[in-house]
């Protein structure tokens, strides 16, 4: 069976779950009255979430190489992301 005509079902899953995690932070964020943390920690959650859900889907890491190279991809991935959102806060830090 050739695979590379397959419809994408868990690609649209994953989207349209990735849609609606975003809406729902939007809609947390701007219409509820919780406090600032809460509201903070609970996009923090989902975005978590969403990153995890996007690299099972989108990335396929369940898939493919076996000798540890998307593990080393994926590592120095969050690496960047953690210093880049880090350095951001730092940086901006001595602004105020």
């Amino acid at each position: 069976m050739d695979h590379s005509k397959k419809f994408p079902v868990t690609q649209v899953y994953g989207f349209v779950a990735s849609l609606v995690l975003t809406f729902a932070a939007l809609f947390i964020a701007l219409k509820t009255s919780l406090s600032v943390t809460a509201i903070m920690y609970i996009i923090g959650t989902m975005a978590f979430v969403q990153a995890g859900m996007q690299l099972f889907m989108f990335m396929h890491l369940k898939d493919g190489e076996e000798d540890g190279a998307k593990a080393i991809n994926i590592y120095y991935a969050i690496f960047l992301a953690l210093v880049v959102v880090f350095g951001s806060i730092w940086v901006m830090s001595f602004s105020m």
